[in-house]
């Protein structure tokens, strides 16, 4: 894995809110390695911490939307698990993720209706993070979202950038047949207040670094080895069926 990191500073009328948010809902406690004054990607573990009363884990399980319509997910919306996938186009371990592990997982568990894999846009590296999920959202619409997503974390796909350009290449690429209505979504209102939902999910149950992970609302931090995956969706798929 490379030593090398890319960051950004976070928002701090987001820095506190997502300390508010953890400390009042109870809900989950991301354990990030960032630097002491920024804010980067990591491979962490996360653990959850309840408050009195509460069932942070079941909170965090009502997550999962099941949407039919989701244009951003893959996967039965009856799957008795469903992994939660808090990303950033910009972060290089959710690069990795997505060519190293996500494959695999579809290919397991999505494939025989165990696994719903639902992406939430989470940009934390400035406005290129941004315009790529905006950009993710537009090409979902059409239908191209899984392409998108795996032209966008190809192998040196980063290092190209993601200006509005390289956005409609990327469409191009994973193969979004009206690219006007492509700019035109991506520009839009309702990619603005589709991002805003995702992001704002994060924040509030304290997710501080990309990837982060929700399986059946165990928190799974960082782009670990696929084994946590596989254990995390077992575990999982066997207290589903065991009515928890």
């Amino acid at each position: 894995m490379s030593t090398s990191r890319k960051s950004t500073r976070k928002p701090l009328l987001y820095a506190a809110g997502v300390a508010l948010a953890a400390l009042t809902l109870g809900i989950v406690s991301w354990q990030a390695t960032a630097p002491a004054d920024k804010h980067r990607e990591t491979s962490s573990a996360a653990s959850a911490e309840a408050t009195p009363g509460s069932d942070p884990a079941a909170e965090l399980k009502a997550l999962a939307r099941r949407e039919a319509g989701d244009k951003l997910a893959v996967g039965r919306t009856d799957a008795p698990v469903v992994l939660i996938e808090y990303s950033d186009f910009k972060c290089g371990y959710c690069a990795k993720f997505a060519r190293d592990t996500e494959p695999e997982l579809v290919k397991k568990y999505v494939a025989d209706g165990t696994l719903r894999i639902e992406w939430r846009n989470f940009p934390i590296f400035g406005a290129e993070s941004e315009a790529a999920a905006k950009a993710a959202w537009a090409a979902g619409q059409q239908d191209r979202f899984t392409a998108f997503h795996a032209a966008a974390y190809a192998e040196g796909a980063k290092a190209k950038g993601f200006g509005e350009d390289r956005l409609v290449e990327l469409a191009r690429e994973a193969g979004v047949p009206d690219l006007d209505r492509f700019r035109a979504d991506m520009a839009g209102e309702q990619a603005a207040a589709a991002l805003r939902r995702d992001r704002e999910e994060g924040y509030r149950i304290g997710v501080q670094s990309t990837p982060s992970f929700l399986v059946n609302g165990q928190p799974i931090a960082g782009a670990q080895p696929l084994d946590a995956f596989t254990t995390a969706i077992a575990r999982a798929e066997a207290q589903a069926k065991a009515g928890r």
